[in-house]
């Protein structure tokens, strides 16, 4: 059942993002610098579908652990939706994404106190959701971009938990439903 939700997800993302005709200077292709900050690889692909609406889709995917005793190991695919206040691709712009994916996390220090518990504890599952975001897109130069977003919204997970980060045996099995921020996103972005 989850396996089968998220390749639907990630198949609906790209068949939805290919539909639309790709154009010059109506595309882009950009990598998230944030997802970077913690060894994430990742990209992502947006087109106009008119002046004032833009869709796009990313994902990023980690498959190391940094050592015995921290593991990061994730994927993540976010389709979006925009709305933008002046034209595609410049200045202000809302947008409705989903995002779902799959994780196997331990032995990690979240800042401000986030997921506390994955200092001593490791989770591993999947999750789904989705969320709004405000953003903004600052044009460089012809080619290049910068964009600056936050998202928030509703993350499904179902999730089994180990006591540490190489442990075999789960203590407990359990879903959580998670309200808060879903998206955090410094991209750097090519203007094709």
């Amino acid at each position: 059942m989850k396996n089968t939700f998220l390749i639907w997800l990630v198949l609906a993302s790209v068949m939805l993002a290919l539909s639309f005709p790709l154009r010059g200077q109506e595309v882009v292709l950009k990598t998230n610098l944030a997802y970077w900050a913690t060894a994430t690889p990742n990209i992502g692909v947006e087109t106009a579908i008119g002046k004032k609406w833009s869709l796009g889709v990313s994902g990023g995917a980690q498959w190391w652990q940094y050592s015995d005793v921290r593991k990061l190991k994730h994927w993540l695919v976010q389709p979006e939706l925009r709305y933008w206040f002046c034209e595609a691709f410049n200045g202000h712009f809302l947008g409705a994404h989903l995002l779902g994916g799959q994780f196997n996390v331990g032995g990690v220090n979240f800042p401000f106190g986030m997921f506390s518990s994955l200092k001593e504890s490791r989770y591993q599952g999947w999750a789904a959701g989705g969320g709004v975001a405000y953003g903004y897109h600052l044009l460089l130069n012809r080619r290049w971009s910068m964009e600056f977003s936050v998202g928030v919204g509703y993350l499904y997970m179902d999730y089994k938990k180990y006591r540490c980060s190489n442990c075999g045996q789960a203590q407990k099995q359990d879903t959580k439903h998670y309200l808060g921020p879903t998206k955090l996103a410094v991209s750097l972005i090519y203007n094709l």
